[in-house]
């Protein structure tokens, strides 16, 4: 077994980024729960249902691409 596995600062450096990664991914589920929530709040504009033929998220991913790159698609 290398030696450096054996190393308790080996395993606390480990653990820590488990919890820091952990911690990451709780805040993308966070974040992308409330950037849906607000699209379909403007999609829906207080109606029960979005309006037909809305383009919203369309435009919405054109923009955040020029914007911010791909990943908007």
């Amino acid at each position: 077994m290398n030696s450096l596995v054996r190393d308790k600062g080996y395993k606390k450096l480990l653990a820590d980024i488990a919890i820091l990664y952990s911690n990451a991914r709780s805040v993308l589920v966070q974040t992308y729960w409330e950037i849906g929530q607000r699209i379909v709040e403007q999609e829906q504009s207080g109606s029960d249902k979005p309006e037909y033929g809305s383009f919203l998220i369309e435009q919405l991913s054109a923009d955040l691409t020029e914007e911010f790159g791909e990943g908007f698609l």
